[in-house]
């Protein structure tokens, strides 16, 4: 591509993201719905409904992935400093924080707790991507594809 087109599309698509921020915002908004097991802490990490059923879509499609749990961690990188990584995961921690909805576990080390409590877990879709999307109460969200 030429870097004249380039100039030219970089504002439609950074408003376009921007466009699509918003939407996922609301969208994570309406879909997402408490647990009632989970305490009313604003320190709980809460999933919601979206990315509960996407997890027992995954589990349900392979024998091998019946016991995956949602590894939910912050690695050093990416633009802010801090880069937050989604994994399938079949073993915990002694240090891990598990939090659980409708059978779905949601797995935290002590260290990525810190960063990320208080924070909800969805699952989206868009034309573009599929991915666990994290988003903290203050409107900052950060999503993985996975």
């Amino acid at each position: 591509m030429s870097r004249s087109l380039l100039r030219r599309l970089h504002p439609l698509i950074a408003a376009r993201l921007r466009q699509n921020q918003t939407l996922l915002s609301t969208t994570s908004a309406l879909h997402h719905s408490p647990s009632p097991s989970q305490s009313p802490s604003t320190d709980a990490i809460e999933m919601t409904d979206n990315c509960v059923q996407r997890m027992k879509e995954l589990q349900a499609n392979e024998a091998s992935m019946k016991d995956k749990m949602l590894r939910l961690s912050v690695e050093t990188g990416g633009c802010s400093g801090f880069q937050y990584v989604f994994l399938l995961v079949d073993k915990t921690n002694s240090d891990d924080r598990i939090f659980e909805r409708d059978g779905v576990k949601l797995v935290v080390d002590k260290i990525s707790y810190d960063f990320v409590k208080g924070a909800t877990v969805d699952y989206v879709e868009e034309l573009i991507r599929s991915a666990f999307l994290g988003k903290h109460k203050p409107e900052r969200s950060w999503w993985v594809q996975l």
